[in-house]
């Protein structure tokens, strides 16, 4: 045993009445066996002879028969889908090639506190902009599902957050500025889950669209992206560009002609909104529509569109606060571009700040990269969130 297992594993070595046809595979040496969160990896070293894999078969706390398999080339197997804190059982078979199994071996052992309960233990939500924003610990790095739900005492919803991130930050938006209750469940992909907990009474912020009225380019600090039918200004006139029609080309063409004749990456546009505000959060929408392209097909994600962008901010456009930088991705599968990605970009990429800025009165959308154009950079809209006029 290692300094890693201080728990009693009690390895059984399962003899049964052997009959003619009984398998000549020798059984597993289990190594040891370190429990983790929910499961727990067992080491071991492979029987002589020509091994295919190991099979573990057990029976995890929903009740359910669970079998994995892992490779010759591996010298561990990994179990899960337990609550833990109690003792389970595990067995294992080397499989050959022919398909013949060894004898089970039994592994007895304890796996620490299931991970869903270590992630609901450690939930803390905090008011924000529009909503709330959740955190929570998840040191086994995988997939869990939080069932978050919010009453303000006159409606009740159910939000489903799912990540695999050990520390991550999640935003619910769309939640009135009044007191409201949120309860959680975490679940785990298994389906072992935890009962219901009170995260207490919140009261979101006051989130307010930007208005642009009163926007203004800084012409100076910007590219020219004038070209053809396209306008900087476009970028915030509230006008979203779609693909059915060009009656609402409201978008900018960054051309390298006009430009010194060539894009020379990051591509500056530099707005002074001649106000103060804090934002949170911001939305972006790629060009749409494309002439000579096919009817109702949107142009997104190709090569002319914007991709990645850096977003700063400023109160004299002299000193700038890098806000972070942001990539929309690039979700093509062999050419071609899934339906949920179109549906996202028809609606806005939407990226969410860590922390509700600072006040600023400038803001500077530095382009960083385009799909492939060494010619043009298309985007057509902008919209901010936050709190306006302070």
């Amino acid at each position: 045993m290692t300094k890693f297992l201080k728990i009693l594993v009690l390895i059984v070595m399962i003899f049964g009445c052997k009959n003619e046809n009984s398998s000549e595979v020798s059984t597993i040496e289990i190594v040891e066996v370190i429990p983790n969160n929910g499961g727990g990896t067992i080491y071991y070293n492979l029987p002589i002879g020509d091994i295919l894999y190991v099979e573990a078969s057990y029976i995890n706390s929903r009740g359910e028969n669970v079998k994995r398999n892992s490779s010759s080339y591996n010298n561990y197997i990994e179990v899960d889908g337990f609550v833990g804190d109690s003792e389970v059982e595990v067995e294992l078979r080397a499989v050959n090639s022919n398909d013949e199994s060894s004898e089970p071996i039994l592994v007895r052992f304890v796996p620490l506190t299931s991970f869903v309960y270590l992630v609901q233990d450690s939930i803390e939500i905090s008011p924000d902009l529009g909503g709330v924003k959740l955190t929570w610990n998840n040191p086994s790095n995988k997939t869990v599902y939080v069932y978050l739900k919010i009453n303000n005492g006159s409606d009740s919803e159910t939000r489903i957050l799912s990540s695999k991130s050990i520390n991550p930050n999640i935003f619910v938006r769309g939640l009135q500025a009044i007191s409201t209750d949120f309860s959680s469940r975490v679940e785990d992909v298994e389906g072992n889950t935890t009962g219901e907990k009170n995260l207490g009474t919140y009261t979101p912020l006051f989130e307010q669209k930007i208005e642009k009225n009163s926007w203004r380019l800084v012409s100076n600090l910007s590219i020219d992206g004038n070209a053809w039918e396209g306008r900087t200004t476009n970028f915030w006139d509230d006008i979203i560009d779609t693909a059915e029609t060009n009656n609402d080309n409201s978008y900018f063409i960054i051309w390298r002609d006009r430009n010194s004749g060539t894009l020379q990456w990051p591509l500056d546009i530099v707005v002074d909104m001649n106000k103060k505000a804090r934002i949170n959060r911001f939305v972006v929408w790629q060009r749409a529509y494309w002439y000579g392209g096919q009817a109702g097909v949107p142009y997104y994600y190709q090569a002319e569109n914007l991709k990645s962008f850096d977003l700063f901010v400023s109160n004299d456009a002299l000193n700038w606060d890098l806000l972070g930088s942001f990539d929309l991705g690039n979700p093509a599968v062999d050419g071609v571009i899934p339906e949920q990605s179109l549906e996202e970009a028809a609606n806005g990429h939407e990226f969410s700040l860590e922390e509700v800025t600072g006040e600023f009165r400038y803001f500077k959308f530095s382009i960083t990269s385009n799909f492939g154009s060494d010619t043009y950079v298309h985007g057509s809209e902008i919209s901010l969130y936050g709190i306006d006029n302070l």
